[in-house]
C-alpha cells in the first residue's frame, strides 16, 4: 500500500501556473520601462509556461505575453532609431 502523496499534485501545479501568469504580467509591465531586452523575452516565456500548465489566470498570462512582445517591439524600435538599446528624452 502506497501512503506517500505525489510531489506534484494538480492543485499545486495550477497554483504555480497562476503565480507564473502574474509574474509574466508584472515582468512584462516592468519591461516597458527598463531592461526590455531581458524582461520582454522573459515575460513571453513565463506567459507560455503558465498557459501550458492550464492557469486559471489566462487573461494575465495573455497580457504578459502581449506586454513581452511590446517590449521586444520597443527594443527593435530603439535599435532602429537610436542605433543603441538605451534612450534619452530629446529635450
Amino acid at each position: 500500500m502506497n501512503t506517500v502523496a505525489p510531489a506534484h499534485t494538480p492543485a499545486a501545479t495550477r497554483s504555480d501556473a497562476d503565480g507564473t501568469a502574474v509574474a509574466s504580467f508584472i515582468i512584462g509591465l516592468l519591461g516597458t520601462f527598463v531592461l526590455n531586452a531581458v524582461f520582454g523575452p522573459l515575460a513571453i516565456i513565463l506567459g507560455c509556461v503558465s498557459l501550458t500548465r492550464a492557469t486559471r489566470r489566462r487573461g494575465r498570462a495573455l497580457l504578459g505575453i502581449t506586454l513581452g512582445v511590446a517590449d521586444v517591439a520597443i527594443l527593435a524600435t530603439l535599435i532602429a532609431t537610436h542605433h543603441s538599446i538605451s534612450w534619452t528624452p530629446g529635450f
